[in-house]
């Protein structure tokens, strides 16, 4: 599959390729573009394997677009939209590895339920630490 036009909105990148079909990535994945004005957006090149925007240092492959992760899980679109939150600390926090974290973040691994009640069940705690704030 090549994707041989793209376009975006606020959220995605959008992507029709030459056996017709439409695709679409979270632009949570690629902060730089999403963040990117509409000249530097559009300052791209197709390559064999996929998209270069060479001002802006970010690649994306044909491939990713039909991935099964292109849209973030909660679990990822939280910590991919508050970033904020040091990854690491917060997995010392909640007693689990912080590569394995950072694995479940950018979709290498995909945690159990009982794993995702433990981050859940971290950031409330988190939460509930914030707002019993007083000063």
């Amino acid at each position: 599959m090549k994707i041989i036009n793209i376009w975006f909105d606020a959220d995605y990148i959008y992507g029709s390729a030459d056996d017709g079909r439409e695709y679409r990535q979270s632009l949570l994945w690629y902060p730089d573009l999403k963040n990117a004005s509409d000249a530097e957006r559009g300052n791209y090149r197709f390559g064999f394997r996929g998209i270069h925007w060479r001002d802006l240092d970010v690649d994306i492959s044909f491939d990713s677009f039909a991935d099964d992760d292109a849209e973030p899980s909660a679990l990822q679109r939280f910590f991919l939209t508050h970033k904020e939150i040091k990854m690491s600390e917060f997995a010392k926090l909640i007693g689990i590895d912080a590569t394995l974290l950072r694995n479940y973040v950018n979709g290498f691994k995909k945690p159990s339920k009982a794993r995702e009640q433990q981050i859940l069940g971290g950031i409330h705690a988190l939460a509930r630490s914030y707002a019993e704030a007083a000063f």
